[in-house]
């Protein structure tokens, strides 16, 4: 009995990392706790009991390029489905441009219905251009059906000061970011890109 509920546990593990398609194969493990990163370990081991997920909170990561964001929200989203949450991980860009074709062709509404039943969703790359009228309209929307419901992980480049210009339009960006941040464990990763510290090892 012990062997085939492993067995099943497996399988359904497989189909949430499937299902979740994350970008990076990456695990809790493997992140990097240098003093200059500007890490707390103790927050991101929290992350691994996944309670956020359960308490339907945000987590922001922000850093420069290179600094390990997506990693790092990869590593989680991997966690959040080893222990049955459901996970999508996005280009946040590539998202958005998906959300606005479904308009086009009918299926938006089947679109946001499947974002709204995940219980976490990671934006990877928010914010590396401004978000359109169509596009802000769409994310205010997700925003606001995952509000004190499901988790959300957004990893940018910008501060989270700089996204009220990138989101535009004061009342929306103001809603959006009255969603997001107030109650949001933030994490801002410093230090020099891994990508280029790891070309340097090599």
């Amino acid at each position: 009995m012990q062997s085939e509920w492993d067995d099943r546990q497996n399988r359904k593990i497989e189909r949430l990392t499937k299902a979740a398609k994350f970008r990076y194969s990456a695990v809790m493990e493997n992140i990097d706790y240098d003093p200059t990163r500007n890490i707390d370990k103790n927050q991101v081991n929290r992350f691994a009991g996944c309670d956020f997920v359960m308490q339907k909170e945000n987590i922001l990561i922000t850093g420069s390029p290179g600094v390990g964001k997506s990693h790092m929200a990869s590593a989680i989203g991997h966690q959040a489905c080893s222990l049955g949450h459901k996970v999508m991980y996005f280009n946040t860009a590539k998202l958005l441009t998906m959300l606005k074709t479904s308009k086009a062709d009918g299926s938006y509404v089947k679109q946001i219905n499947k974002l709204e039943k995940q219980g976490l969703l990671i934006f990877d790359d928010f914010g590396l251009k401004g978000l359109d009228n169509i596009n802000r309209h769409s994310f205010m929307e997700i925003i606001e059906d995952r509000h004190g419901k499901k988790s959300t992980i957004i990893t940018s480049q910008l501060p989270v000061e700089a996204w009220h210009k990138i989101i535009g339009e004061q009342t929306i960006a103001d809603a959006i970011l009255d969603r997001l941040v107030h109650t949001a464990h933030r994490i801002d990763i410093k230090g020099e890109s891994m990508r280029k510290k790891l070309k340097n090892k090599q």
